[in-house]
């Protein structure tokens, strides 16, 4: 499985019948440095907007979630729509690139201001 933002629809009128009815969305992998990693297509029964970050799963777990069984001519599915994610380094990756958070700055300590109770 891995967590990717959706960046586009896939429209088809001719596809194999066990496809009827499905939406599919385009989905870049998320990874930690920011470069861009290669694109691939899901199903989505979940309705994920373009630019909300997704949970995609494949083979036997895609299925299940596409609701059709084994007698489905796809294998990868929109599993989720992330709410937050929070990474070891501090950061906090949100449902869309806009509302990520960098890792906040650790605090010093405070000193006490001389005079003050």
């Amino acid at each position: 499985m891995l967590i990717g933002t959706v960046v586009g629809t896939v429209w088809s009128t001719v596809k194999d019948e066990t496809l009827s009815g499905l939406r599919f969305v385009v989905v870049q992998p998320f990874t930690l440095s920011g470069e861009s990693a290669e694109t691939l297509v899901a199903v989505d029964g979940l309705g994920a907007g373009i630019g909300e970050r997704v949970l995609v799963v494949f083979g036997r777990a895609a299925r299940h979630a596409i609701g059709k069984g084994h007698d489905i001519g796809f294998q990868t599915a929109v599993a989720a729509i992330v709410d937050k994610m929070e990474l070891e380094d501090g950061r906090v990756v949100g449902p869309t690139a806009d509302e990520d958070r960098a890792a906040e700055p650790a605090r010093a300590p405070s000193k006490p201001v001389a005079g003050a109770r």
